[in-house]
């Protein structure tokens, strides 16, 4: 889930007809193959887009489940675009290190955007070597988010993003309301770190947050760095 190389990128970006001052809407499944990674995968998108310097990117809210749920219309001729030459310019400083988290403990906040089994070490993903969370690191997972429409039988038809207010509430209650504080977020693999990246910088407003693009895999593949774990286990 890491980044791909700039060059491979752009090249993908332009095979799209992509500018950087175009508008980009991403649009996703949000209920597969599984409902809450559905949603993330949009938003990886979207933040790609995003640290690759395009502006004006948005996220389908529901994606083409709730589109197709609600009879709007849908096509299945293919389009091509017409390919461009793309010359953004990397946000090169939204995404950071392993080093670079290590050095901020203490003194940045850091998000561990995983659901709450995962950060107090109650469950473990097979990707990560050790079970818990970087120290110093606030427990506010990414599927908060979101909620889900259901059918009669109990099964997600899909999903949407909570409303604006709910959404702040949610992240003040835990970050507090400083929005230049700097806001580390990470998971387990990079997916929902991006979706809560894209919550935290364009719904609610914190101007510094990163991503730690490696994540949970990358922090517990070194056997010296730290985990917290809950105590009573």
């Amino acid at each position: 889930m890491e980044l791909p190389e700039k060059g491979a990128l752009f090249a993908v970006i332009g095979k799209a007809g992509i500018t950087d001052d175009s508008t980009v809407v991403v649009v996703g499944r949000t209920v597969e193959p599984m409902a809450v990674f559905a949603i993330a995968d949009a938003a990886r998108v979207a933040t790609t887009l995003l640290y690759a310097g395009i502006e004006k990117v948005t996220i389908l809210d529901g994606g083409y489940d709730k589109w197709s749920a609600e009879g709007k219309p849908a096509s299945t001729d293919p389009v091509t675009p017409t390919a461009v030459t793309f010359t953004g310019a990397e946000n090169k400083e939204m995404f950071v290190t392993k080093a670079y988290v290590e050095k901020s403990i203490g003194k940045s906040i850091l998000v561990d955007a995983r659901d709450s089994n995962a950060y107090f070490g109650l469950s473990q993903a097979p990707w990560e070597k050790k079970a818990g969370h970087i120290p110093s690191a606030k427990s506010l997972p990414s599927p908060w988010f979101w909620t889900f429409k259901m059918n009669e039988k109990k099964v997600p038809i899909y999903g949407i993003y909570k409303d604006i207010d709910t959404v702040k509430e949610m992240a003040h209650s835990v970050l507090g309301e400083d929005v230049s504080k700097e806001i580390i977020v990470y998971c387990g693999v990079g997916g929902y770190a991006a979706a809560s990246y894209y919550v935290l910088t364009r719904m609610v407003g914190y101007q510094n947050v990163k991503i730690f693009d490696g994540s949970m895999q990358v922090w517990t593949a070194d056997p010296e760095a730290q985990v917290v774990k809950y105590r009573y286990q």
